[in-house]
């Protein structure tokens, strides 16, 4: 998956930025919309992200000069909320050592991002088909087998489930597999037996 990878640099003297035409379209601008400064760079950082991920960049490297990096979200000029990584370190002055430049590099990677939620998203939600599509079909069996409608089937494999400190969904198996392999009602009633022997008698009429 390709990125949005935007180049950044800052004159530490001047308080200066360049930015890439990326830079200005990471952020939500085109190129030349905006004059690029420290407090335009705060500004597009995301409002919930933790006092630390809000800092600029310059100020945290420019005492040292050590590489650095660092993932944060950010709004841009849209209103869109963004996933960048940046990355830089600072460029010394070879009389004075002091560090005099900033450069690096902002990566959206906001696509990368969504697109893994998505796949998250897809798998939790086969992985729920695949748990209900069981216990809809158990239902089935259990009602036809008591003679009993939808929900009290239902309850009856929750109470077998409870019983028997087995999940619903895998006691639900079990009485599709019996199905499955040609067994009898009076099969799939004694995996409900449990639950229907602990009831309380009914009293005589």
């Amino acid at each position: 998956m390709n990125h949005t990878v935007g180049r950044y640099r800052y004159d530490v003297a001047t308080d200066e930025w360049w930015w890439s035409d990326e830079m200005y379209r990471i952020h939500g601008f085109e190129p030349g919309d905006v004059v690029p400064t420290t407090a335009l760079i705060l500004a597009h950082k995301h409002p919930d992200d933790p006092p630390a991920g809000r800092q600029a960049p310059a100020g945290v490297v420019t005492a040292t000069g050590q590489p650095f990096s660092s993932v944060h979200r950010i709004m841009d000029a849209r209103g869109q909320e963004r996933t960048v990584v940046v990355v830089g370190q600072g460029r010394r002055d070879p009389d004075t050592r002091r560090v005099v430049e900033l450069v690096g590099y902002f990566i959206d990677v906001t696509a990368g991002i969504k697109a893994q939620a998505n796949r998250a998203a897809n798998s939790s939600i086969q992985a729920a088909a695949a748990t209900r599509a069981p216990i809809e079909q158990a239902k089935g069996i259990i009602a036809f087998a008591l003679g009993i409608d939808s929900a009290e089937a239902f309850q009856r494999l929750r109470s077998a489930s409870n019983d028997t400190n087995v999940a619903v969904r895998d006691v639900a198996r079990q009485i599709v597999e019996l199905t499955g392999n040609g067994s009898a009602a009076a099969d799939v009633v004694a995996v409900l037996s449990a639950p229907q022997a602990a009831e309380a008698p009914e009293p005589p009429v």
